[in-house]
C-alpha cells in the first residue's frame, strides 16, 4: 500500500505540473487566436480602404468634401449657418459646427476682457468695454 501511495504521489508531482502548463498554454493559444481573427478584421478593413483610395472619383470626392477643392472654371460656394444635410450611415462621420459665444465678439476681445477682470483688484468696480454693435454702459461713479 505504500509502494501505490509514493507512485500515487511521485505521478502527482509529476504530471501536475505539466498538466498547468498545458492548460495555460491552451488559453494563451485561444487567447492569440482571438487576437489574430481580430488582426484579420483590421487588415481587411484597412485593405478596403486602400482600395477606396486607389479609386481615382473617391479620391476627388474627398478633396470637394473634405477640402473643398473645385476645378478649374467652377465655383463654390459655402451656405454658413444653414441646417447641415443628413449624413449617410456609411458615409464619414461630420463633426457638428462650433456656435458662437453669446456676444458675438471675436476672441481676442474675450481673450482682453477676461484679462481685466482677472487683473482688477476686488474692491475696484471692473467696467468693461462693450462688443462691437453693443450700447456702452452707463458710468458708475467710484469713490
Amino acid at each position: 500500500m505504500a509502494i501505490l501511495a509514493a507512485i500515487f504521489v511521485m505521478l502527482a508531482v509529476t504530471l501536475v505540473p505539466t498538466l498547468r502548463s498545458t492548460l495555460k498554454q491552451r488559453s494563451q493559444i485561444n487567447a492569440l487566436r482571438g487576437q489574430l481573427a481580430q488582426q484579420g478584421r483590421t487588415v481587411a478593413e484597412l485593405q478596403r480602404e486602400q482600395r477606396q483610395w486607389s479609386d481615382p472619383a473617391y479620391v476627388e470626392q474627398q478633396a470637394r468634401e473634405r477640402l473643398k477643392f473645385v476645378r478649374v472654371g467652377e465655383t463654390s460656394y459655402t451656405v454658413i449657418d444653414a441646417e447641415p444635410a443628413p449624413v449617410a450611415a456609411s458615409g464619414p462621420k461630420i463633426a457638428a459646427p462650433v456656435h458662437a459665444t453669446a456676444s458675438n465678439s471675436p476672441w481676442y476681445g474675450e481673450l482682453w476682457q477676461s484679462v481685466v477682470i482677472a487683473d482688477a483688484s476686488a474692491k475696484a468696480p471692473v467696467t468693461v468695454a462693450p462688443a462691437r454693435g453693443q450700447a456702452s454702459p452707463t458710468p458708475s461713479s467710484t469713490k
